[in-house]
């Protein structure tokens, strides 16, 4: 399984930006996919999971963060609103090997990171 993550950038507060990550090596579509999140100097960190059972947010981005997936294409997305500077981090995304993700256990496998940098 090969995860490639994109679009992060650098951006000010107050401003959106979408994260993609496309999937191969596997159908796509039988597995749950997540957002991670690493700033500088803390422990990686759930962002956002989907799976056939919905989909969960952590608290500090419920409301702001959006993930959705396209199967057709292969690819989870992150929508990124309201951006704040504790935002920042490298963001990995994850894939789950089964359709439905216990909450708390750990992926599969990962993919590189992208940098997002929000300044205020």
């Amino acid at each position: 399984v090969q995860l490639q993550a994109s679009g992060g950038g650098l951006v000010q507060a107050g401003d959106s930006l979408r994260l993609s990550c496309r999937a191969s090596g596997r159908p796509f579509r039988n597995y749950s996919m997540g957002w991670f999140r690493q700033a500088p100097g803390k422990e990686r960190e759930f962002v956002a999971i989907i799976d056939w059972s919905g989909k969960k947010y952590a608290d500090s981005v419920k409301g702001r963060f959006t993930i959705s997936r396209d199967n057709a294409e292969s690819t989870v997305y992150l929508q990124m609103n309201s951006l704040k500077p504790e935002d920042t981090a490298v963001y990995y995304c994850a894939q789950k090997g089964s359709p439905v993700w216990a909450f708390g256990s750990p992926p599969n496998y990962w993919g590189q990171g992208t940098l997002v940098t929000v300044s205020s």
